[in-house]
C-alpha cells in the first residue's frame, strides 16, 4: 500500500516539475523537486525493508518538501 502511495507521490512530483520547468525553469525547481523525488524513492525502498512507519514519515516530508517548494518558487517570481 505505501509502495503503491510513493510511487504515486513520486508521479505527481514528477509532472508537477515538468510543468514547473516549463513556466519557470530554475535550478531552485529542481532542486526542490529533486529532494522530493528523491525522498519519494527513499519510502519505496524503506516499505519494501519492512520499515513502513519511518516510509511514511518520508513520505510525508517528501509532499511537505514539494509544498514548501511551491510556495517558496512562487514567492521569488
Amino acid at each position: 500500500m505505501r509502495i503503491v502511495l510513493s510511487a504515486a507521490v513520486m508521479i505527481a512530483v514528477a509532472v508537477a516539475l515538468v510543468i514547473r520547468l516549463n513556466s519557470a525553469p530554475s535550478v531552485l525547481t529542481v532542486g526542490f523537486y529533486g529532494i522530493a523525488l528523491i525522498l519519494s524513492g527513499t519510502a519505496i525502498v524503506l516499505s519494501r525493508r519492512g520499515r513502513t512507519r519511518v516510509a511514511t514519515g518520508v513520505l510525508a516530508l517528501g509532499f511537505g518538501a514539494v509544498l514548501l517548494a511551491e510556495k517558496l518558487l512562487s514567492a521569488t517570481e
